[in-house]
């Protein structure tokens, strides 16, 4: 089964894992069936909000190449920074290993590409670790652990969307290390007694609260968003990858090969831009994303749900204390 084959069929079947909305108790179960926790539950639709109501949160789109989040989730990230989120986009590879030319041709085009994703998805600040493509499995996980810790710190980061770090069958080890490490430093950067020098520089603890993680193979899903407002957002992301990856001028290419054999897509439409746009559209994230994406076609995740494009996600929300509602409604006076 290819990559994301088996969340397909989840999504198709309905078996899907679900983290509570609200980040509230559990109900308690009802007769004759398992807890709440123990049960495999439904998936939660993210649909539009209307107005900023994300004004003052902090959002960190997180990947190992520069074609991560345009592939898997900048539909997501569109939607959340038009909602009101400040973003920022923190890649940790140097991307030498993906494109043409010398490897600093490669390093440096990518670079470009990467800070044109961050423009077409209204993203303030990027940051590029610079790890070498495909050694990631190398390095020393705490170094990277405590550069995003400092990100998270300095630029008091409250949602982050990235690769699952649980995503099962991850072939790539840029995609599993970097998911682990930012995991482990979402945690850790709310905590006072780790990297101490950061707080005697001035910073405080900062805890990571929401994450939104894709994955390319089995995942548990139980989140699917509505991209359908954003889904032109997120074609012009995958529109700035034209140094790697399946988008950028492969539009353009087809339509010059299909011309060399007097023929043409009318799909593709009548010039180079307008093809490169509806072959991310139509093919890269619709008709052949198994094949160019390793995953379902966004129109096929949302069509399960009755949305017109959809992404999915393995979410992880706030959970909220029961004690102050438990003081609220319990406490009596001396």
């Amino acid at each position: 089964m290819q990559r994301r084959g088996f969340v397909a069929q989840v999504l198709g079947s309905g078996v899907v894992w679900r983290a509570s909305a609200e980040g509230r108790g559990q109900p308690p179960a009802a007769a004759g069936k398992p807890p709440e926790w123990a049960r495999v539950p439904e998936v939660v639709i993210e649909r539009p909000l209307s107005g900023r109501p994300h004004s003052g949160k902090v959002l960190a789109a997180i990947q190992p190449h520069a074609d991560d989040i345009p592939f898997f989730a900048a539909g997501t990230v569109a939607k959340l920074v038009g909602e009101g989120y400040t973003g920022h986009l923190i890649r940790t590879s140097n991307d030498e290993k993906a494109g043409s030319g010398t490897v600093g041709e490669i390093i440096l085009n990518n670079e470009r590409d990467n800070d044109a994703v961050a423009k077409a998805l209204g993203l303030e600040k990027v940051f590029s670790l610079e790890y070498r493509n495909h050694e990631m499995d190398g390095i020393a996980r705490e170094e990277m652990r405590e550069r995003l810790i400092f990100l998270i710190r300095l630029l008091k980061i409250d949602t982050v969307v990235c690769y699952d770090p649980w995503g099962t069958y991850e072939e790539n080890p840029d995609h599993y290390v970097t998911a682990q490490v930012v995991e482990s430093s979402c945690w850790m950067a709310g905590m006072e007694k780790d990297y101490p020098e950061h707080l005697a520089a001035g910073l405080r603890p900062h805890s990571v609260r929401e994450k939104y993680y894709f994955a390319r193979g089995p995942q548990l899903v139980n989140r699917i968003v509505d991209i359908s407002p954003w889904i032109n957002k997120k074609v012009e992301a995958n529109l700035a990858n034209k140094t790697q990856g399946a988008a950028g001028d492969n539009g353009a290419r087809l339509r010059s090969r299909l011309a060399a054999q007097k023929l043409r897509l009318p799909i593709l439409g009548d010039n180079d831009e307008a093809a490169n746009r509806e072959y991310i559209k139509h093919f890269v994230l619709d008709q052949d994303s198994r094949f160019l994406r390793g995953v379902p076609s966004d129109r096929e995740v949302g069509r399960s749900y009755g949305l017109e494009w959809a992404e999915a996600f393995h979410y992880i929300g706030p959970v909220e204390s029961m004690l102050d509602h438990y003081i609220a409604e319990h406490a009596v006076p001396l």
